[in-house]
């Protein structure tokens, strides 16, 4: 554990510096100065104490600084090196990053910074890394998260301390649901989304009979779980589901047979990363579509798409909540982040940190430095006060139960004849109200928005 809390870095330079430094690998985090809470020991507490004594008025005892001096730390819980790197790692600590500038250019007197970690992707060193951050290291805000067992884990965590958990980078929609909680709120997708905007697309195409395969964890379960449900109410069959370890060996061949063999129309991937486009390029070799299966992800995004290529990912529907070049303001971020992230083009849930992060900033000016520091469901319950207002996901309201009410996307990837250029990679071919993409209330089992 040791090594894990010596990645635990407070960053103090300057985006600008940063931006200076783009030379830096996309995996690998950028070098910073580094800067510890001062903490006095016991034994110089009392000696200035005796000091001052003996000299009287010439000398005073030390005092702890204020808490209103305290920046409030919101820390990137993210995965550095890992098969989600490119859709958490270092984009997701710049995205947070680029809201702590835009936050101190509105509130140049409220102090605030971020922190980040390297989880290694194993929910027991995330909570053990966020135990830390909340107990000695002066954190109020944990993010991204890119797991869920995990993001689970840490709702009662926060509620526990009273901090804050902004989910941008967790799939479950058990967050809102059963594990609902006053102290946290989850951003850009979950599984229901995810399930409704791909699922029920493709039955109106007359695509209905299914077969998952599934990362063996959290996020996987919950994709199936919710694909199903609304697969089954439309009249479809789902023909089978098969599980693969996280991280995988690599090897899906028997799995894709397996799909294959099923007769299925659409062979869904419910996983992510290097998994999924591992699945994708196997896929693409064995001519798993010969038949007329179609490919479909639940959990795919523009970086996915760029390591797998055109040729073996072209034609696949997927669900997304943000994509690079979408409007003025997407681009916009797009391009204050290729600097930072050495060309990578942010996914929806880095765009999703930048977001929520800039909106806690918001809410805890709103309800001002010291209960930002001792109170984060009181944040939080200003967070859902106020309209989200920023250019990626604004403009936009909380749900009671800490949803964030933002537009899906259906995406298709295109053909390698379509595309005008790296990164050029899909269409939106439609839009998912926020109303209909996430489940309603009246279905969320969430106790603590049912007794509001």
């Amino acid at each position: 554990m040791l090594k894990v809390f010596s990645n635990i870095t407070y960053v103090t330079k300057s985006l600008a510096s940063r931006r200076q430094e783009a030379g830096a690998a996309s995996k690998t985090p950028p070098e910073g100065e580094e800067t510890t809470m001062m903490r006095p020991s016991r034994r110089k507490i009392l000696a200035a104490t005796a000091g001052a004594a003996a000299l009287g008025s010439f000398a005073k005892p030390f005092i702890r600084p204020a808490l209103a001096n305290t920046p409030v730390r919101v820390a990137v819980l993210a995965d550095m090196n890992g098969p989600y790197a490119t859709l958490s790692g270092i984009s997701a600590v710049s995205a947070a990053k680029l809201a702590v500038e835009d936050f101190k250019a509105m509130n140049p007197t409220l102090p605030a910074e971020v922190v980040y970690a390297d989880f290694q992707l194993k929910p027991d060193v995330g909570l053990a890394i966020s135990r830390k951050w909340f107990d000695t290291e002066g954190v109020d805000a944990v993010a991204d998260i890119p797991m869920s067992a995990l993001a689970l884990g840490l709702t009662t965590m926060v509620k526990e301390k009273n901090k804050v958990g902004l989910f941008s980078g967790t799939a479950t929609e058990d967050l809102t649901s059963k594990y609902c909680g006053p102290n946290h709120v989850h951003w850009t997708y979950d599984s229901y989304a995810m399930a409704t905007t791909v699922a029920e697309a493709l039955l109106r195409r007359k695509l209905d009979t299914w077969f998952f395969i599934a990362a063996d964890y959290a996020m996987g379960a919950s994709v199936v779980r919710d694909a199903t449900g609304i697969i089954t109410a439309a009249g479809g069959k789902v023909l089978g589901s098969v599980r693969h370890p996280f991280p995988s060996t690599g090897d899906f061949s028997s799995l894709l047979l397996q799909a294959q063999g099923s007769g299925a129309k659409v062979i869904c991937f419910a996983n992510a990363g290097d998994d999924l486009a591992t699945c994708i390029k196997q896929a693409a070799e064995f001519r798993v579509t010969s038949g007329g299966a179609v490919l479909t992800a639940m959990l795919m995004d523009v970086p996915t798409v760029h390591a797998i290529g055109l040729k073996d990912s072209q034609g696949m529907f997927y669900s997304n909540a943000f994509y690079w070049a979408m409007n003025d303001g997407a681009r916009k971020f797009t391009e204050r982040m290729l600097p930072l992230t050495n060309g990578i083009r942010p996914c929806q849930n880095v765009a999703g940190t930048y977001s929520a992060t800039l909106h806690y900033l918001k809410a805890a000016a709103a309800v001002g430095q010291e209960t930002a520091k001792t109170n984060g469901a009181a944040v939080v319950a200003k967070m859902k006060e106020m309209q989200v207002t920023d250019p990626l996901y604004g403009p936009a309201v909380i749900r009671a139960n800490g949803r964030l009410m933002n537009k899906m996307y259906l995406f298709q990837v295109k053909q390698p004849g379509q595309s005008t250029g790296e990164w050029d990679y899909v269409q939106a071919v439609e839009t998912v109200e926020p109303e209909k993409a996430f489940r309603p209330m009246t279905q969320a089992s969430c106790a603590m928005a049912a007794a509001q």
